[in-house]
């Protein structure tokens, strides 16, 4: 089974993290951010992973490292359950729509962290969660996932929205990057023969 469970303690966040890449987008979220658990039971739900969170961090200095950290262990909890990536597509594309915004997220599951994220100027931030936390979030589970990832949000005028779309995207790129492909079962899908 491809799952993994990590935890992560510091002085500003303690996060216990479980997941399943084959499940059924279950999850039980408990970050003490309402908007950012929302954000995170959308990732679970569109990219069918099981994800259990628990993270108490320090919401009353602001929500950067809660939303930081969570990131870092997800990528790295999903670095860990992907074991050596055999079998997997290694990458996937997402454009979705949220009422009147675009976003297109497409990722590559290569083990060289890159993070290319655009959006259009004037985009509104959420309503307590800035554009900026997203972007924050993006890389750090970019960083520890390892992999390279462009987000692109083309128009929209609603933060909300903005951020459902961005967290929507991901989760269905990630979800056709993860997926066992069975023609390339023993194989990792790389020339080099590794990733």
């Amino acid at each position: 089974m491809r799952t993994a469970g990590c935890k992560r303690t510091t002085g500003e966040t303690d996060i216990d993290m479980e997941l399943n890449l084959d499940g059924i987008g279950r999850a039980d979220v408990h970050t003490g951010h309402a908007f950012f658990d929302h954000m995170l039971n959308l990732l679970a739900r569109h990219s069918l992973l099981d994800l259990s969170i628990s993270c108490k961090g320090d919401l009353d200095v602001d929500a950067h490292h809660t939303i930081e950290d969570t990131g870092i262990v997800l990528g790295e909890c999903i670095l860990q359950a992907l074991g050596d990536k055999k079998g997997i597509n290694r990458y996937g594309c997402a454009y979705v729509p949220m009422d009147e915004t675009l976003c297109r997220c497409v990722i590559d599951l290569s083990n060289r962290p890159y993070l290319e994220f655009r959006v259009f100027p004037g985009a509104a931030d959420a309503p307590n969660m800035p554009l900026s936390l997203t972007v924050e979030f993006l890389r750090a589970l970019t960083n520890n996932l390892r992999c390279n990832l462009h987000v692109e949000v083309f128009y929209g005028m609603d933060g909300h929205h903005i951020a459902e779309a961005i967290f929507k995207s991901l989760a269905r790129a990630l979800r056709q990057a993860i997926e066992l492909n069975v023609r390339t079962a023993d194989m990792i899908p790389s020339t080099k023969g590794t990733l």
